[in-house]
C-alpha cells in the first residue's frame, strides 16, 4: 500500500506548471475513435484515469503510440469491438463516454457502468434520453448498458438537469448523425468547449459550445488531426488553494485565467491577493484566511470539484463559513477526515457549517475520493507535524506528479510504501 507522508507547516513558494485537463482528456480520447485516420493528442495529463482510457481503447483495437510523456498518437482504424467490459471500466468514471463514441462510430455499444469516485448516485438517464432521441434503443443486459441503432438521426434534446456527462455523450453520438441535433440546457464547462473544438478540428460542425444551446450538424466523416488539450482548471485551483492555506506565494503557470474566475473570486474573498497574467496567476496570502460562504453550481458557478479544497481553507479561517453543495447529493464524506485533524464542521444535508480553528492537528487520514484526497494534501501541508494520507490511488486519478510539484514549492511530502 502506498501513502503520502507530509511534514507540514511550511509556506509554499515558487512556480508550478499545470498539466492538461483531466476532464477534457477523458472525453477527447474516446472521441478519437470517431476519426478515420490517426490523431495526435498533446498536453495529456499523465494520470491513472488517462491510462485507463488508453488501456480500454487498445482493447477495442486502437493502436496507441506514446510520443512523449504528454503526447500520444492514436490510430483508430482497427477499432472493431464495441464492448467495454467491467475490467476495462473499473475505477474509471469516464467509461460512459465510450457509449457515445462507439454509438457514433459503429451505431452500437455495450459498456460497463462507470467506476470512479463514489459521492452519490450518478444516473445516466439524461444520456439515455439523448441516445433514444437520436434513434438508439437502450437496454441493460448482464450489468452492461447496450445501445443499438439502425442509424442515428439529429433531434432536439432538452436536458432536464444540466449534465456535463450527458452533454458530452450526446455530442459524441450526434456528431456523425444525419441532420441537425440541438442540445438545450447543455453544460457549459471549459472541457465541453475543448471537446467541441477538437471535434471541429476533425471536420465536425458544432456551434454554441460554452452556451446552454449546442447545435450539431452531422457530417459523414471525421479526419485525423493534431490537438492540444486545455490546462486543468481544477488542478490549478488546487494549487491556488494550497497557497492560501499555507500562507504562501505561488505562481501557477500554464493556465487559462478566464476558466478560474469563480475560484479567483472566492479565494480573494478569503483574503488572498491574486494577480492574473496571460497564462498564469500568482497567489499570495500572508494572513489567516477570512470566512466566506460558497455554493457549488454548474459552470460558470463555483465548481463542485473545488468544494473540498476550499472547505479545507475555511476550516482554518477566522469565523463561521457555510459551504453548500449544489451539484452532488453526498460530497461531504471527507468532512470526517477533516474532523480527525481538529476541524470544527457540522454537516446538515447539503450544507457544511464550518467554524474555523487556528490550526489543524496532524493525523492519519484517507482520500475518500479524488478531490477529497487533494483536500487532505492541503490540510497536511498547512499543519505543523506529520500527516499521513492513505488510499492515495484516488489522488493519482487526477493529479500528475503531485509529489514532485509540491516538493518544488518547498513542501516536505513523500510517497512511501507501507504494509496494508
Amino acid at each position: 500500500m502506498e501513502k503520502f507522508v507530509i511534514s507540514g507547516g511550511a509556506s509554499l513558494k515558487g512556480t508550478v506548471r499545470i498539466s492538461g485537463a483531466k476532464n477534457a482528456a477523458v472525453a477527447i480520447l474516446p472521441a478519437v475513435m470517431l476519426a478515420d485516420s490517426p490523431c495526435i493528442i498533446e498536453n495529456i495529463p499523465n494520470i491513472s484515469d488517462v491510462k485507463s482510457i488508453l488501456f480500454a481503447m487498445e482493447k477495442l483495437g486502437a493502436n496507441i503510440k506514446n510520443i512523449d510523456k504528454s503526447t500520444v498518437e492514436i490510430n483508430p482504424k482497427n477499432v472493431n469491438s464495441f464492448l467495454v467490459t467491467k475490467e476495462m471500466a473499473e475505477g474509471m468514471r469516464a467509461s460512459s463516454y465510450f457509449l457515445g463514441a462507439l454509438l457514433g462510430r459503429m451505431n452500437k455499444a455495450r459498456v460497463a457502468p462507470p467506476g470512479g469516485c463514489d459521492f452519490g448516485v450518478r444516473p445516466i438517464d439524461q444520456h439515455i434520453k439523448g441516445f433514444e432521441a437520436l434513434g438508439a434503443k437502450i437496454t441493460l443486459e448482464n450489468g452492461l448498458v447496450e445501445a443499438n441503432a439502425k442509424e442515428l438521426n439529429g433531434a432536439s434534446i432538452y436536458l432536464d438537469v444540466v449534465s456535463v456527462g450527458a452533454t458530452i455523450n450526446i455530442m459524441l453520438a450526434a456528431v456523425k448523425a444525419k441532420g441537425l441535433t440541438v442540445i438545450e440546457n447543455a453544460a457549459r464547462e471549459p472541457h465541453i468547449v475543448d471537446l467541441a473544438n477538437f471535434l471541429n478540428t476533425m471536420g465536425a460542425n458544432i456551434m454554441g459550445a460554452g452556451t446552454n444551446i449546442i447545435k450539431i450538424r452531422g457530417v459523414e466523416t471525421l479526419n485525423g488531426t493534431t490537438y492540444s488539450i486545455i490546462p486543468d482548471q481544477i488542478e490549478a485551483g488546487t494549487y491556488m488553494a494550497a497557497a492560501v492555506a499555507t500562507k504562501g506565494d505561488v505562481l501557477i503557470d500554464n493556465v487559462t485565467p478566464k476558466h478560474l474566475e469563480s475560484i479567483i473570486a472566492k479565494l480573494r474573498e478569503c483574503g488572498a491577493e491574486i494577480t492574473e497574467y496571460d497564462e498564469a496567476v500568482r497567489v499570495v496570502c500572508n494572513n489567516r484566511p477570512k470566512k466566506c460562504n460558497v455554493k457549488t453550481m454548474p459552470h460558470p458557478g463555483f465548481p463542485t470539484d473545488m468544494q473540498p479544497q476550499i472547505a479545507t481553507i475555511l476550516s482554518l479561517a477566522d469565523g463561521e463559513s457555510v459551504v453548500t453543495e449544489g451539484v452532488w447529493d453526498n460530497r461531504f464524506r471527507y468532512i470526517e477526515q477533516l474532523i480527525l485533524m481538529g476541524a470544527n464542521v457540522l454537516v446538515d444535508g447539503k450544507r457544511a457549517i464550518i467554524n474555523g480553528v487556528e490550526a489543524l492537528k496532524p493525523a492519519l487520514v484517507k482520500a475518500v475520493d479524488l478531490r477529497a484526497g487533494a483536500a487532505m494534501l492541503i490540510a497536511g501541508l498547512a499543519t505543523v507535524g506529520e500527516t499521513e494520507v492513505v488510499e492515495i490511488e484516488r489522488i493519482d486519478r487526477g493529479y500528475e506528479d503531485v509529489v514532485e510539484k509540491f516538493t518544488s514549492l518547498g513542501a516536505d511530502i513523500k510517497r512511501v510504501i507501507s504494509p496494508d
